[in-house]
């Protein structure tokens, strides 16, 4: 009994980010899930919308590892998954902070208000060639937060690897007053919208 040539036989997520291998864990596909980062540049031009952005980062990413794939002579049919968060306030991108005082500035900023959380997710199938992507956003209410408040969650090492310095998944969630949208879109991964991606690939979550 042979497989059908269109229907792939692994999912290759292109992150090394733990929180979206968690993700793509608790779907409990039938498909093996083979982990590859990838090196890529995340430069953007000026006049990008967040969407955009969001968008093509993941498409960058999926593409890279599907190159990196092929240079192994790995012909195993797969899909390949690229995802790409990004935080926005007063339309300024905030990524991941420098060091503490960018997480400490970048917080402060969000205290009090609400801004919006951008995840855009890239499919490409390297047994057809088919190359997908969409995006989520979600709107967070962050609570007014005190000087202190903030210094004691920064102390704590948990935003220095987050876009918009927190993790809505960790500590962060005790500076949240709200959201509007896909919690998981906030993680890292939208969940809802993977799964109708992944569907249209043939990999029916449910």
């Amino acid at each position: 009994m042979t497989s059908e040539p269109n229907i792939p036989s692994r999912l290759v997520l292109a992150s090394s980010s733990p929180r979206r291998q968690e993700l793509v864990a608790s779907l409990g596909l039938s498909l093996p899930v083979h982990i590859l980062p990838t090196d890529t540049d995340e430069s953007v031009p000026s006049g990008w919308t967040p969407a955009q952005i969001v968008e093509r980062l993941s498409l960058r990413k999926a593409r890279a590892a599907a190159r990196l794939l092929a240079a192994a002579g790995d012909s195993v049919p797969s899909l390949v998954l690229g995802a790409d968060t990004i935080v926005v306030l007063d339309g300024d991108v905030l990524g991941k902070p420098a060091n503490r005082a960018d997480a400490v500035q970048t917080l402060r900023r969000l205290q009090g208000r609400s801004h919006k959380v951008y995840s855009g997710m890239t499919l490409i199938g390297t047994h057809t060639g088919a190359e997908i992507s969409a995006h989520r956003m979600t709107r967070v209410t962050m609570k007014p937060l005190d000087h202190e408040t903030i210094e004691r969650y920064v102390a704590t090492g948990e935003p220095l690897d987050k876009a918009g310095s927190y993790g809505i998944q960790g500590l962060g969630a005790t500076l949240v007053s709200g959201i509007e949208g896909c919690y998981f879109n906030v993680v890292g991964l939208p969940l809802s919208l993977l799964s109708d991606m992944l569907a249209e690939q043939g990999v029916p979550v449910l």
